[in-house]
């Protein structure tokens, strides 16, 4: 009988264990069948203005401008600080055992990696229980059966304590090190910027980190827009690129917000725990000499501009 009941109790978490692991990506139709679940949040990332015209049944706003901030050395949309991401979580009616869903509109490549950033953000913090509504709020309301709502809704703040994962946040000095080690290092920006022919204005040097593999983010969904090709498709398209599907490898863009996306799909589409995210990118990057920058394309500019 003693026996028994310890089998019954390590059943019984393996259950827990299997039901509070949250998928990454959702749909329409299970957004519909769960929003009157109480453990679901839904977190809106449209602009109020958007949001207060119509959003999902129950779903409270947030700015994204307020998940990115410069850090102390002044490089711009970093990751608050813990303390501000727990006050701002807590703040939108989110507590540690809330299964949050993240929504934008769903217009475009642009708006989802706002949501996979968010998404990283929430990791960062070991908030397993996060997903994301593939195609957004437009693949909710194609269906023009399911509910939608306007004005805006006042959540009750909760409690939210962070543990934070030290894994996510990548350094400069980690991308020069695995860079010295042979470890993939990933392009997610436009094909111009990896050569050299756009750069990030001001400092920053144009060019990428040397050795890069260019993937641009919105080649990972169909036709540049907020729907994620299927996961086999999204194995061809890395391996066409060269970028590996498992082993270290970090990836990185102008500010992180990009780069979220390339990451959300090497991360939790297809399962490669080893992939990481660089969050300062090259506007951490290419503003520091001391760090080597490649120029695939060398433009003669006797005036200076090309």
């Amino acid at each position: 009988m003693f026996m028994l009941r310890i089998l019954l109790g390590l059943l019984m978490l393996c259950f827990l264990a299997v039901a509070q692991a949250a998928q990454p990506l959702v749909d329409a139709s299970w957004l519909l069948s769960n929003l009157k679940n109480p453990g679901v949040v839904v977190l809106d990332l449209q602009p109020q203005k958007i949001y207060s015209q119509y959003h999902v049944p129950g779903a409270v706003n947030s700015n994204y401008a307020h998940w990115r901030r410069p850090n102390s050395k002044g490089v711009p949309k970093m990751m608050p600080p813990v303390a501000a991401l727990e006050q701002l979580i807590g703040g939108l009616g989110i507590d540690n055992n809330s299964h949050v869903v993240l929504v934008v509109t769903g217009r475009g490549v642009g708006e989802l990696a706002s949501a996979t950033r968010v998404y990283w953000t929430f990791k960062a913090l070991g908030h397993e229980k996060v997903s994301i509504l593939n195609g957004g709020l437009i693949a909710y309301a194609n269906n023009r059966s399911n509910p939608m709502e306007n004005g805006v809704n006042r959540p009750q703040p909760r409690t939210f304590k962070a543990k934070l994962n030290p894994e996510f946040l990548v350094t400069a000095s980690e991308v020069k090190s695995s860079l010295e080690k042979g470890v993939a290092i990933v392009d997610s920006r436009s094909v111009a910027e990896h050569l050299g022919l756009i750069g990030g204005g001001g400092k920053e040097r144009a060019g990428t980190i040397p050795g890069s593999i260019n993937l641009p983010y919105d080649w990972l969904t169909i036709n540049g827009s907020a729907h994620f090709h299927t996961k086999e498709n999204l194995k061809r398209i890395m391996q066409t690129r060269g970028v590996p599907l498992d082993g270290e490898q970090i990836s990185y863009c102008h500010t992180g917000h990009r780069t979220s996306l390339s990451w959300f799909v090497s991360h939790e589409l297809l399962g490669n725990k080893k992939a990481r995210m660089y969050d300062g990118s090259t506007a951490e990057w290419a503003v520091d000499r001391s760090l080597p920058i490649e120029v695939k394309i060398k433009l003669d500019c006797p005036t200076g501009v090309c």
